[in-house]
């Protein structure tokens, strides 16, 4: 069994399985190395996942980054929009600002927006090049290692898995892979984001967390042909105020990444199937009506080599972040949906949370994980409540026409939200 059977916790025996290699996940697993824990990070994607929307670090999640040596690179990466543009169905701008974006908000500030792949390379990457004499490795599919350098023992990567059973005992946890392979861990923290199956299997029916506003995103890669020089362009169908799209450049203007949202009250089940294909169908389906250019971009979501990703707009909330052994993090524990903007900050301050409680605790969860929730609830519900407008189809979408023409109950909400004080481990 585990090595927990000690009668002292102690972080530099203590094996830690952290289950997704999300933001949430790949920063935890680098605060908990660098303490000193074991740790292992299982990811059911082959690799690092590409693509994906482009995120914010604001607030306290900025110091966060700072702690980390990375916010010199972050500041690097960021998308660098110069503004953003209205159009019609014909392509004629209808305004436009160089002040502020619907994806990021202002330009001007201490904001930083970055593509959320960009953002989990470098975490990984600070993980293999902090100092020490440790060895982090990764095993995907063929079985490869890569190994680096250190502070903690090294933080071990597992692509191409995931978690298929777990049972906790008083003296750990025992977890099989979905690979037949058996480990013992003294704790597990599921970061697998909205859809965990950590959550899932230790806490019960993602049904009875999950909070849906009948909203539906899909986000895709597209080459850049419309020419756009670090610029965003949002377009309204008046047809249909319940439908949008916006394209924005990424990668110095070599790309696109392309958004459609859509409300529906159909049930859940039938709006959110689990193959790719039938995803893009729905989404090429729900946007066969619209104009501007919208038909190309449809075209360039089928192409093989575009990055795909489709969901519904939700939060989690649940009475408890823990059970015994297990943990949840991030999105799997209190997602607060991209709507609000925060998710990706709320992520980052959580994981420096709780690795920083583990290890004032010697790794102790019985201390370690009440002390992160109290630390943290106040926090997240803050960040939560900001769906309250953004949730509101006809706020949003006066928001983005009006170009930064802010709701005031959503300033106060922002306040409040970036109001944390970042302890020091």
């Amino acid at each position: 069994m585990s090595n927990s059977t000690r009668p002292d916790s102690d972080p530099r025996t203590t094996s830690v399985l952290v289950s997704g290699a999300g933001i949430a996940g790949t920063a935890l697993a680098y605060w908990l190395n660098r303490y000193g824990f074991h740790v292992t990070v299982v990811e059911r994607a082959p690799s690092l996942r590409g693509g994906g929307q482009a995120v914010d670090i604001r607030g306290t999640a900025l110091t966060v980054v700072e702690r980390m040596g990375l916010l010199e690179e972050v500041r690097a990466r960021r998308t660098g929009l110069l503004g953003m543009s209205v159009v019609d169905a014909d392509g004629r701008e209808l305004n436009r600002s160089t002040e502020w974006t619907a994806s990021g908000g202002p330009i001007e500030g201490p904001d930083v927006e970055i593509l959320r792949d960009e953002l989990a390379e470098l975490i990984v990457g600070a993980e293999k090049t902090a100092e020490g004499t440790g060895a982090a490795g990764a095993v995907g599919a063929a079985g490869a290692a890569v190994t680096a350098g250190s502070a903690g023992p090294g933080v071990e990567y597992r692509f191409d898995d995931a978690i298929e059973t777990l049972v906790q005992h008083p003296e750990g946890v025992e977890v099989r892979f979905r690979s037949g392979t058996e480990r013992p861990f003294d704790l597990v923290v599921g970061a697998d984001g909205l859809h965990s199956n950590t959550r899932r299997l230790v806490f019960g029916p993602e049904a009875d967390y999950l909070h849906p506003i009948g909203t539906y995103l899909a986000g895709w890669s597209a080459p850049n042909h419309l020419g756009l020089d670090r610029w965003e362009v949002a377009f309204r169908d008046s047809a249909d105020p319940n439908w949008f799209c916006m394209a924005m450049t990424v990668r110095e203007n070599s790309e696109l990444r392309v958004f459609v949202g859509f409300h529906s009250d159909e049930p859940l089940d039938d709006m959110l199937p689990r193959e790719p294909a039938r995803q893009r169908a729905l989404v090429a389906e729900r946007s066969a009506h619209a104009r501007w250019e919208v038909p190309r971009f449809l075209r360039a979501m089928e192409e093989p080599g575009a990055s795909f990703h489709y969901d519904v707009i939700a939060q989690i909330r649940m009475d408890r972040w823990s059970k015994n052994r297990v943990v949840l993090l991030g999105d799997a524990g209190y997602c607060c949906s991209p709507a609000t903007g925060q998710g990706t900050s709320v992520a980052l301050t959580a994981a420096y949370v709780l690795a920083g409680e583990l290890h004032a605790a010697d790794g102790d969860h019985r201390t370690a994980f009440p002390a992160y929730e109290r630390r943290l609830r106040d926090h997240v519900a803050a960040n939560q409540a900001i769906l309250e407008v953004t949730g509101d189809r006809k706020a949003r979408s006066e928001m983005v026409t009006n170009l930064g023409l802010v709701d005031p109950r959503l300033e106060a909400l922002h306040q409040a939200a970036l109001a944390f004080d970042l302890p020091d481990y």
